[in-house]
Formats: C-alpha cells, sequence, structure tokens
C-alpha cells in the first residue's frame, strides 16, 4: 500500500511540473530568435540552390553523353513544385477519390470493376476451369 501511494504522489508532482508554462521570452530573446531563424533560413537557401545547381548539372551531362552514345533522349517531365502541390485543394473525401465517396457528375465514368473481386465478368484469354476428370477404375 505505501508503494502505491508513493507512486500516486510522484504522478500528482510530474502532472503539476507538466502543467507549469514557461514565461514568455523577453524581447532581446525574441530578436535572438528571429535571427538565428533568418541566418538558418538563408542557409536552408543557399543549401537549396547549390543541389539545384548540382541536379541541373548532372543532368546536362548525362543529356550530353547520351547524345554520344545514341541513346533515346525524352524531354524533362515538368513537376509542380512541393509547396503548390502541397497547398493545392484536395477534392478527394472518400477512399474513392469521389466526394462522399459517390460519383457526382451526370454520365460520369462508372465505378472500376474487378475480376478478382467479381465485380466484372472474367476475361477472354482466362482459361476455363478445367473438367472433371474421367473415372479410370471401373467397378463392377
Amino acid at each position: 500500500m505505501k508503494s502505491t501511494s508513493l507512486i500516486a504522489l510522484a504522478l500528482a508532482v510530474c502532472s503539476g511540473l507538466a502543467s507549469a508554462t514557461l514565461p514568455p521570452p523577453t524581447a532581446a530573446e525574441a530578436q535572438a530568435q528571429a535571427a538565428k531563424k533568418a541566418v538558418a533560413d538563408a542557409q536552408a537557401a543557399k543549401d537549396k540552390q547549390v543541389l539545384l545547381d548540382k541536379m541541373d548539372a548532372l543532368t546536362a551531362s548525362w543529356r550530353g553523353k547520351a547524345g554520344g552514345k545514341g541513346w533515346k533522349l525524352n524531354a524533362p517531365t515538368a513537376l509542380p513544385a512541393p509547396v503548390a502541390a502541397l497547398t493545392a485543394p484536395a477534392n478527394q473525401s472518400a477512399p474513392s477519390g469521389q466526394p462522399e465517396g459517390k460519383l457526382t457528375a451526370v454520365g460520369a465514368a462508372a465505378p472500376i470493376t474487378s475480376e478478382k473481386s467479381a465485380t466484372a465478368a472474367p476475361s477472354a484469354d482466362v482459361k476455363p476451369a478445367p473438367s472433371p476428370a474421367a473415372s479410370t477404375v471401373k467397378t463392377k
């Protein structure tokens, strides 16, 4: 019994400490934090530009080699900026990809069907099930 009361006391002390709040930073601390954040943001932007330059140089190098070696060159794929992709509005609200899981437009495409889930007929190239084997043993 004594150990449980000690545990309860320890939990009460810990919960009191956890709910304690820190005082707001002073003006000097806030200014120091803002300066530190500005330095970190500038370094991140510099690192990002260095990475993009290296990627462009590597791409140009490979594309230059490809022309000399007779490799097929495909046009570069344009990708949306990551920030734009994250902030773009999402219309999907259900696993089906449709709002509320229902087709919304009249004449919209039918839901996907599947042979595996038995919502579609078997393909024409599927082998028919084997016929039952004829009994080779004759009974009298």
